[in-house]
């Protein structure tokens, strides 16, 4: 409770000084006409947005903030020239309503447009398109329609654009009833699901195919209804010049091609997986990556890595088994050949420290030989490459690349291009001839899958440890004050 308050008081004195803020800089800008709300984001120097952290909004990443809607807003920020500063909050109606009320420029937290929040907020140009779809745990029985949710326990997220739909239903099915909750995200629905602990949930398409890896067993049923579209909401206001400037935005990068790229940042890497292959990633994270943690943590912190990211090649390379070995004889968690071993001082592949420090030291290797000017997400996906199949092999796909107009530079370009390291046509000419050049995009994939859930599964345990901790001191606080109360004054 005491942590909710704090939080509770530093949301208002975040809210309070933004609007002397903005009184502030409104003065100084006062002339003939007041300032515009972009003439005043200039001012100010900031983009505040209200948002709601989560897998397909904003999280931390391996190299700071990112996030599906992070992304867009950090981009329109820098186009602005100002600082991005994002304030969470869970409720959504307190997220709209505080749009509406001008404590913040605007909202961006995966929003459904439906007819209700229009007639609070300004929706601008939709940016995605997605399906309300009903998820039931394998276990049990799949519903098909609405009228199988009757009677069953269908939880969604409080004033979700999901309880509005299951209201518009509630008029032809008076007997649909539905449990809402404020502080849980999506994620958190397929768990309660997965687990068998609600019939039924309902999320977002994108949502779900970000997590349907992490709990294998909530699957999706049905659709509910039409699909829905996802925008920014801004305050209805005679003053639309950063509506605009929003727009403009969000037209561009439609038509560029950031947004695709974006898009296929978060959720075009994605591939199917067996649902028995998903079921043993999700028993293997909560059974054997606690056994190697703190060896992947110390790796991670000695060469400068993410340990979520070494986790995640080590669960693709022996499943997080000290004594995997291949066909072709790489061995150990890393599953590292003679001669990489050889090359980082390895003696002993078996050994889980020597192979969690010799892989680690391998990848910064690989990632250090890349060029300078490739930077960010990039750098690290094509360093995943060729951990798989070699730096020759990747520097034979960048060459192809860039012969064929692509960059070489970028992930998205180059695995367009590794699998013609398999055709002759194009192998005879490189200097390393022939590879399986589909095997590296495959394996980035899965790695990044594999990042994804561990990130996700880590922040959430963060966030578990710390609420425990908070309960834990507020109970021994009111433990010791009960204690006090009790003796005599005499002692006192």
């Amino acid at each position: 409770m005491e942590v909710h308050k704090k939080a509770r008081l530093i949301r208002a004195i975040s809210q309070t000084c933004f609007g002397l803020m903005v009184v502030a800089v409104s003065a100084l800008l006062v002339g003939s006409k007041l300032p515009t709300t972009l003439e005043r984001v200039h001012a100010l120097g900031e983009l505040r947005v209200i948002s709601r952290n989560g897998p397909s909004t904003y999280y931390e990443g391996p190299h700071g903030q990112t996030g599906f809607e992070y992304l867009l807003l950090k981009r329109f920020a820098d186009e602005l020239g100002v600082e991005l500063v994002i304030e969470d909050e869970e409720a959504l109606d307190t997220m709209l309503h505080k749009v509406r009320e001008g404590q913040t420029h605007f909202a961006a937290a995966g929003l459904s447009v439906t007819e209700r929040r229009r007639r609070l907020v300004r929706f601008n140009t939709p940016y995605m398109t997605v399906r309300q779809q009903v998820l039931y745990n394998s276990r049990t029985p799949k519903p098909t329609s609405v009228e199988d949710l009757v009677g069953k326990e269908v939880l969604v997220i409080a004033n979700s654009s999901h309880a509005e739909r299951l209201k518009d239903l509630q008029q032809h099915y008076p007997a649909l009833s539905w449990r809402e909750e404020s502080a849980v995200e999506m994620i958190d629905l397929l768990e309660k699901v997965h687990s068998g602990e609600v019939d039924y949930a309902i999320v977002d398409s994108n949502a779900y195919n970000l997590n349907r890896h992490t709990f294998p067993r909530a699957r999706v049923a049905f659709d509910l209804g039409a699909p829905q579209e996802l925008a920014w909401a801004f305050p209805k206001s005679r003053d639309d010049s950063l509506f605009h400037a929003a727009q403009d935005f969000l037209q561009r990068i439609k038509a560029d091609g950031t947004l695709a790229a974006i898009q296929e940042r978060f959720y075009d890497h994605i591939d199917e997986v067996t649902t028995g292959g998903a079921l043993l990633f999700s028993y293997r994270l909560e059974k054997r990556l606690p056994q190697w943690q703190t060896l992947l943590q110390d790796a991670a912190q000695e060469f400068d890595l993410d340990w979520r990211l070494l986790a995640a090649i080590s669960y693709q390379e022996s499943h997080w088994n000290p004594n995997a070995r291949s066909r072709t004889g790489v061995r150990g968690l890393m599953m590292l050949t003679m001669a990489a071993a050889s090359d980082m001082g390895i003696n002993n592949r078996v050994d889980p420290a020597q192979s969690i420090h010799g892989g680690a030291k391998y990848f910064r290797n690989l990632y250090d030989r890349l060029p300078e000017r490739i930077q960010g997400e990039d750098r690290t996906w094509l360093a995943l490459a060729a951990y798989n199949v070699g730096m020759g092999h990747l520097e034979d796909a960048r060459k192809i690349t860039q012969a064929l107009g692509g960059n070489p530079d970028r992930w998205v370009d180059v695995r367009e291009h590794l699998p013609l390291l398999a055709k002759r046509s194009y192998y005879k000419y490189t200097r390393h001839g022939y590879a399986r050049g589909w095997e590296p995009v495959t394996y980035v994939r899965n790695i990044r899958n594999f990042y994804s859930i561990i990130a996700w599964h880590d922040q959430q345990e963060q966030q578990r440890i710390t609420t425990q901790t908070a309960e834990a001191d507020t109970h021994q606080a009111r433990q010791i004050s009960q204690h006090a109360l009790s003796m005599p004054l005499s002692v006192l």
